[in-house]
């Protein structure tokens, strides 16, 4: 199987890249093609654009926290039946998890998918220059194909003939397209990036299609479908299968995809404030064997009937603690589910959730911590070790994961951390394995991609299951 795909990628981070990946998935879609969209690196929101764009779930690539092996299967699982792959970058073309070379960067990802790369430069205050800056990049790492440029934020033809004829001479790399300065593709940006699309809903759509129309207008797509088309086989690879991945799932898997008794369901929460979540978490629950629900805490009053395990990611409860606050009903069913022994798994928005309070207000007091908003950002990769047995991890597995937060938890972690990891400032325990004396409950910080660590699946359907028999 061969997809046709290229790598969006940029000099450096607020160069436009997002814009001209989504446009380029919104004006190819529009085509008729199928689009299989992709982010480098653990960022959530992007994707959310991608999926809005191309009309199926946008994926990430994150070489860091799943393993360079597998992003090429990743890839191949997420890319079945397309027409056409667009992957947008992390940052700037080389920038990696720091202070380990090449790793997760964008540059490293292009080469483990043999993808040619499209380097978008923001143009706004250059002209001749830019053939430096390409011809630098293109040189770099020659196993790197930098093979176009597209030129964001132009701001006349006169500037689009300098740069072309600039780029024509000195960097020998084909200008694919000139965008110009746009203010109806903006999309507003918080404390910690781009707003996700699923909060701004007809918003979003309307920019996207924005982003599609502009990008339609200003590059050559049948260029961009032919360096696409470029890129060589992944000879020996097989796309990633979640199934084998669990290899054996719990007790009740559901047979000719009829749920037979004995299955557990998870429910996973999501909605506007709980946004964060990896399409291949839900893909292994369901391989493991559980029949996963989502439902949303802004609206629902009770978790989904027969809940046996609950799973809270990432998103911004901050933003909507009072209406999160309000709902005494749900908050009330959590701490009852985690008090009966129901298994929990909650990453950073959760952690928030199943605290005593957010800002002041009610939340679901399955834990001893408050949390509140602060000025510092706290951002970065991480390996951590677990501390103690939990749903998710025994005691000693070693993990990889990103921490994305501009709150803080006092205490952050409990009598039974989850996770420990060192610091340049030294070693830090956080997060907590267990509430009120129970092993039921894992609630941290730190975003976990399940398919770098498929057995975390396995384990919380594993413990839904035996919550639900028991």
């Amino acid at each position: 199987m061969n997809i046709p795909r290229l790598v969006v990628a940029a000099p450096s981070s607020g160069a436009g890249k997002t814009t001209v990946a989504t446009g380029l998935i919104a004006a190819l879609t529009a085509r008729g093609l199928a689009v299989s969209p992709h982010k480098v690196g653990p960022d959530y929101i992007d994707p959310g654009y991608h999926g809005l764009a191309a009309g199926r779930p946008g994926r990430n690539l994150d070489a860091f926290m799943c393993g360079p092996e597998r992003i090429a299967p990743l890839f191949l699982h997420g890319a079945a039946g397309a027409d056409v792959a667009v992957v947008e970058g992390v940052m700037g073309l080389f920038d990696g998890a720091s202070g380990r070379g090449e790793l997760a960067s964008t540059a490293h990802v292009a080469k483990l998918l043999r993808a040619p790369v499209v380097l978008v430069v923001d143009a706004s205050s250059q002209s001749r220059s830019v053939a430096a800056l390409v011809h630098g990049f293109a040189s770099w790492d020659p196993e790197v194909r930098l093979a176009g440029v597209i030129l964001n934020r132009v701001a006349s033809d006169r500037h689009e003939q300098l740069l072309r004829e600039a780029l024509e001479e000195g960097s020998g790399v084909p200008v694919l397209g000139a965008v110009r300065r746009s203010a109806a593709v903006a999309t507003p940006s918080r404390h910690l990036g781009l707003i996700p699309a699923v909060e701004r809903s007809a918003e979003a759509l309307r920019a996207v299609a924005d982003m599609g129309e502009l990008v339609a207008g200003s590059v050559d797509l049948d260029a961009v479908l032919a360096l696409a088309r470029t890129a060589p086989p992944l000879a020996g690879v097989e796309p990633w299968d979640p199934a084998a991945e669990v290899a054996v799932p719990v007790a009740g898997v559901p047979v000719a995809g009829v749920p037979v008794a004995g299955v557990p369901r998870i429910a996973v929460a999501g909605g506007a404030a709980f946004s964060f979540s990896y399409a291949e978490n839900a893909e292994l629950l369901t391989a493991a064997g559980a029949e996963v629900v989502p439902f949303d805490p802004l609206h629902a009053d009770a978790l989904p009937e027969g809940t046996a395990g609950l799973v809270i990611g990432g998103g911004f409860p901050e933003l909507y603690v009072r209406e999160l606050s309000a709902n005494g009903q749900l908050r009330s069913a959590i701490a009852a589910f985690a008090a009966a022994g129901g298994p929990v798994s909650a990453e950073c928005a959760g952690l928030l959730y199943l605290g005593r309070e957010l800002d002041g207000l009610p939340m679901c007091g399955v834990l001893d911590t408050s949390a509140r908003m602060t000025e510092r950002l706290t951002l970065g990769y991480r390996e951590a070790v677990a501390l103690h047995d939990s749903p998710l991890a025994p005691t000693g597995a070693r993990l990889r994961g990103h921490e994305f937060h501009r709150t803080v938890c006092e205490p952050g972690a409990g009598e039974r951390p989850a996770w420990g990891w060192r610091l340049p400032t030294g070693p830090r325990t956080e997060g907590f394995a267990g509430a009120a004396g129970a092993e039921n409950v894992h609630a941290s910080y730190l975003h976990l991609h399940w398919a770098g660590y498929p057995q975390l699946a396995a384990s919380f359907t594993a413990a839904a299951a035996a919550h639900r028999a028991g």
